[in-house]
């Protein structure tokens, strides 16, 4: 049995939940999220305990496997909705920098053009400094997702550390070609 997917998700003040026609809404103080599971979960709201129970209807190998997917998702929405979630940016390297324009985040970051990038629906971004960015939101895939495509723009290089890299992530440093005399 499914460690994960048998646990029951608590649902907190505030957060109501509809489970009908295989699909799954949750709504809370951040947001309104929407999920579609897979036709084999069974996905139960029990409203006198407030809890959501994933149930699996067989112990084949997928049904195991999309069991504890299931749950950690449903699980996912209402934490998303209740507290959100936040991915953290730093740029480095000289002259690197982001701005705001309305919505859109516009990065300098060492090419011949500047890149704009909007975020999608239910994803803000926030810029305390030039070098930080904080994308905010209550679907954790969005923001994850959202995050990377902004790294990914100008990934960190392993011999100055010039890039845009996650708040604690540590980049590995490479020793570059050293000049020695030989013959």
């Amino acid at each position: 049995m499914s460690r994960i997917g048998k646990q029951a998700v608590a649902i907190p003040s505030g957060v109501k939940v509809q489970v009908d026609n295989g699909k799954v809404r949750v709504e809370g103080p951040k947001g309104k999220l929407e999920f579609q599971p897979h036709p084999s979960m069974k996905v139960s709201h029990d409203e006198k305990t407030k809890t959501l129970q994933v149930a699996r209807p067989d112990d084949e190998r997928l049904s195991r496997s999309l069991h504890g997917l299931t749950r950690t998702l449903v699980f996912n929405m209402v934490e998303g909705v209740t507290k959100g979630y936040e991915k953290r940016l730093k740029i480095e390297g000289i002259g690197y920098q982001a701005r705001m324009k309305q919505k859109a985040v516009v990065l300098t970051v060492g090419y011949a053009n500047a890149i704009e990038m909007n975020p999608p629906e239910g994803v803000t971004v926030e810029l305390p400094d030039p070098t930080t960015i904080v994308i905010k939101g209550a679907d954790k895939q969005k923001v994850g997702q959202f995050a990377a495509e902004i790294r990914a723009s100008r990934k960190p290089e392993p011999y100055k550390g010039k890039g845009i890299r996650y708040e604690n992530e540590q980049v590995r440093r490479k020793e570059g070609k050293s000049f020695t005399s030989g013959g």
